[in-house]
């Protein structure tokens, strides 16, 4: 897919800094998924520009496995930032798109599961439900015969 020059925000700091956001940017719409997610997973930490980034490739004609990498930024997406993400793939299930929507609503099943999973192991540690079992011994019946050699031997002298 041929993309257009993205415009700069103001934010960035400096040239470095416009580059490589063009790189992941370039990365984000690649064919190897897994080159796709780890772009999506830097952009995530890129505040405000990687926000804009990810939500272009959401709601843009790219191919679904470029959405699915910018829900996964998305999911990934930390501080004052998650709030924002979260409206963005709230705003994806109402969009026109129809992988758009999939894709969305995947990645908020994702979300929802992981906090289910962290509320059911709090109260499990809270009511003590956690066995702790016993350790056995080591060598515990090979002790028995160097013991019974030794006898042996030390009789014999």
């Amino acid at each position: 897919m041929k993309l257009d020059r993205r415009k700069p925000s103001g934010r960035e700091k400096d040239e470095r800094s416009v580059k490589v956001l063009q790189q992941l940017r370039e990365k984000l719409y690649s064919e190897h998924v897994s080159t796709a997610r780890r772009a999506a997973f830097n952009l995530s930490w890129m505040q405000e520009d990687g926000l804009d980034i990810l939500k272009e490739a959401l709601f843009s004609r790219a191919p679904r496995s470029t959405k699915a990498a910018a829900t996964y930024g998305l999911r990934k997406m930390q501080g004052r930032m998650k709030k924002m993400a979260l409206d963005l793939l709230r705003q994806g299930l109402e969009g026109s798109n129809r992988n758009t929507q999939v894709v969305c609503q995947h990645a908020l099943a994702v979300l929802n599961e992981k906090g289910d999973e962290k509320s059911r192991s709090d109260r499990a540690a809270r009511v003590g439900r956690v066995k702790i079992r016993e350790i056995p011994k080591r060598g515990g019946r090979r002790r028995g015969i160097y013991r019974k050699a030794r006898r042996r031997i030390s009789s014999a002298r």
